[in-house]
């Protein structure tokens, strides 16, 4: 019995000293929400009794204190009614009958309708008086009424005297009671709410304090018994964090956190054997297998020693690869690259060429690296051997036969073996710096040298002073006036960009312009050069009113949608008239994109400006998009100039495109005129004007001034 006594006991106190967070938790969650449902429980009863005596107070005895108030009002209203009824003439009477006939009905409704309600003996004793006199007030009404249709004033004066106004007062007096007896009962009613709200309020004060009271206790108690074990966890767990994998954390008593930190320990064991993979995986490449770029420039292990060269391998044709066969053939053409780079390498290693080690990193898309150990430049190039007869065999991929073509850019020490190896992350930059310039040479292999990284640093640095360039006007508009060859005189000038460097004094646009179109820049050149044609023609507007300004769009021109309507809105500005303003577009830059080069060109003629073909005859137009853009003007391009007098054949093409632009209703502008052979020999086949050092060179400043005044 005592051991079963002891049993009892302990399992009462285990369930009142409970070691689960969980049953902790409700414990105090149910005493809280207990405690809750007593603090709602008494204030919706309390309310609900203010709310019953509120609904009773306005629709009870509000409605009938106003009953009782318009009932006083009607019997003033009565006598006063048959007064004027007394003293109106027989033509008014009528009308006076029926405002007493209401005030009368007005007033018996109201008596009817509190004979239903009234619960109180004096007041119903009230009523009972004020109904006799109402009864009284009747039949003196009535003789008053006869009275006065006898037309016997005196009488019926004397009869509302006498009888009705003593019935009328004995009503009001009633009346006035019975409203004095409504407004007590009424202020006795709000009184009653005050005392009950007012009780209502305590309760609920008291009640929320113990609310409060308990809700710190239970804050305590479970700060004490979960918030502690809680801190233990925190900092195992930030100790596991810091990579000490074998700490480990101990029994706290509580189930819940005892199961976290046994689960805690559990995931310190997992992740110290998944660190390992997890590190592997983010130095080595999915796709090949090979280390990624993170491995090559920070390696986990030393690189081997005495590693003086890098090649840089870059897969060509991998983006039209992948829009033509899907991403899954240019998956397949990396794996077959990397492994015969690397089988290459392998043998390469056997026979001397390289080190015996070597890193073979896959970097990005189609480009990766091989760091290896040469003696020489010589073995590096007949390693490239290697790799292009390795690489020869087509690669079959979704049955299709696709080649395997590579771009190589080296970079080494320099200065022969005993120079000191510069860092990885040196050498290949250095590589795909070479690299580049492999893809610009018909080779596709090339070594790394100063003179391309100055070159390249030059372009740069150029690129970047071209944007401060346009905000301080360093930039300058030159003209090359086009004249007609039906009688020599000058119809416009073609505006040509040249860059005042304040360093470098005067850049060429060659120097300049091709990085501004790759970078974007080229936008704020165009930008600037129809400004400042927009500013010549507005001084020419008295002078020279006959004469145009040729500017020349880019291709990013070409596809920015918002440039035709800015532009038209700069020329409304500007007051110049739009056909001054002739704008020339390469043929090549129209062909990227025909389509949305057509709408804009179309957009530019109807604001009015006329449209030039420059260079006509290099690019890849199509007879069939050139007769459906809105152009003026057919420029043909100078290599078709040059010696044309003594080239027959060029000649009979010459003629076939003037020809044809005059066919498409075209001016035919031929460019490079420069001895007066050329001009007889394009005035005999018909062109229509001409451009070239013969008729004059680009003019600026003072200059073009005296050709202006020449001009006139």
């Amino acid at each position: 019995m005592a051991h079963a006594h002891q049993t009892d006991s302990a399992h009462w106190l285990a369930w009142l000293r409970p070691r689960s967070i969980a049953a902790r938790l409700a414990w105090a969650l149910g005493g809280l929400v207990l405690m809750l449902l007593l603090v709602l429980g008494q204030g919706a009863w309390q309310l609900r009794m203010v709310t019953e005596l509120t609904r009773h107070f306005a629709t009870g005895d509000m409605q009938r204190l106003l009953r009782v108030q318009t009932l006083s009002q009607q019997i003033e209203g009565a006598g006063s009614a048959l007064v004027r009824l007394v003293h109106a003439p027989r033509a008014d009477r009528v009308r006076e009958y029926a405002v007493v006939d209401e005030r009368n009905r007005v007033l018996d409704g109201i008596v009817e309708s509190l004979s239903e309600d009234l619960m109180d003996a004096t007041q119903e004793a009230t009523l009972a008086r004020l109904v006799a006199s109402r009864k009284q007030y009747a039949e003196a009404f009535i003789n008053t009424v006869d009275e006065i249709e006898a037309e016997n004033l005196p009488a019926a004066v004397q009869m509302l005297n006498e009888q009705v106004n003593p019935a009328l007062k004995a009503l009001l007096q009633e009346s006035q009671a019975l409203l004095q007896r409504e407004r007590q009962r009424v202020e006795a009613q709000l009184d009653s709410a005050l005392d009950l709200l007012e009780r209502v309020m305590w309760w609920l004060t008291a009640l929320s304090v113990l609310a409060m009271v308990l809700a710190i206790y239970v804050a305590w108690r479970t700060a004490r018994r979960v918030v502690g074990p809680l801190l233990q966890l925190e900092t195992v767990a930030n100790t596991i964090a810091e990579g000490d994998y074998a700490h480990r954390m101990a029994l706290t008593g509580t189930r819940e956190v005892d199961r976290v930190g046994s689960a805690l320990n559990t995931m310190a064991e997992a992740v110290a054997q998944r660190e390992q993979q997890i590190v592997r995986l983010a130095y080595q490449d999915s796709l090949t297998g090979l280390p990624n770029r993170t491995a090559l420039l920070t390696p986990l292990q030393p690189p081997p020693v005495g590693m003086n060269t890098l090649v840089l391998m870059d897969l060509a044709r991998l983006k039209g690869v992948n829009e033509t066969l899907g991403y899954t053939t240019g998956d397949t053409l990396i794996r077959e690259m990397a492994a015969r780079a690397h089988e290459t390498l392998a043998v390469a290693a056997l026979e001397g060429c390289i080190g015996a080690e070597f890193v073979l990193a896959r970097l990005s898309g189609g480009t990766m690296a091989a760091a290896v150990q040469v003696p020489e430049r010589a073995a590096v190039e007949r390693l490239h051997v290697l790799w292009e007869r390795a690489m020869a065999p087509a690669v079959s991929c979704s049955g299709h036969q696709v080649d395997l073509s590579l771009a190589y850019g080296c970079a080494d020490a320099g200065n022969g073996p005993a120079a000191p190896v510069p860092p990885v992350a040196t050498l290949l930059r250095n590589a795909e710096v070479a690299l580049h310039s492999a893809k610009r040479t018909a080779g596709s292999f090339a070594w790394y040298s100063e003179a391309q990284e100055a070159a390249r640093l030059d372009h740069l640095s150029l690129v970047s002073d071209l944007r401060v360039a346009v905000a301080q006007s360093q930039l300058q508009m030159w003209l090359q006036p086009k004249f007609s060859l039906r009688d020599g005189r000058p119809v416009g000038a073609e505006a040509l960009v040249r860059w005042a460097h304040p360093e470098r004094g005067m850049v060429s646009p060659a120097d300049f312009v091709p990085f501004a179109e790759q970078t974007g820049y080229i936008t704020l050149v165009t930008d600037w050069m129809l400004a400042e044609a927009l500013r010549t023609l507005q001084t020419w507007q008295r002078s020279h009113p006959d004469l145009s300004i040729a500017v020349n769009l880019s291709t990013r021109d070409l596809q920015d949608p918002g440039f035709a309507p800015r532009l038209a809105q700069r020329v409304a500005a500007s007051g110049v008239d739009p056909k001054r303003l002739r704008l020339e577009i390469t043929e090549s830059g129209l062909m990227d994109d025909p389509a949305k080069s057509v709408a804009l060109l179309h957009a530019l003629r109807a604001a009015g400006m006329p449209l030039s073909i420059d260079d006509f005859g290099t690019g890849y137009s199509s007879l069939a998009y050139l007769q459906k853009m809105p152009v003026s003007e057919l420029k043909i391009d100078r290599s078709f100039v040059d010696g044309l007098d003594a080239a027959p054949a060029t000649q009979r093409l010459v003629k076939a495109m003037i020809e044809m632009g005059h066919g498409l209703n075209l001016m035919v502008t031929a460019e490079g005129v420069e001895t007066p052979a050329e001009r007889d020999t394009l005035k005999a086949l018909g062109c229509d004007v001409m451009q070239g050092y013969l008729g004059s060179r680009p003019l600026h400043g003072d200059k073009l001034d005296a050709w202006l005044l020449s001009s006139t």
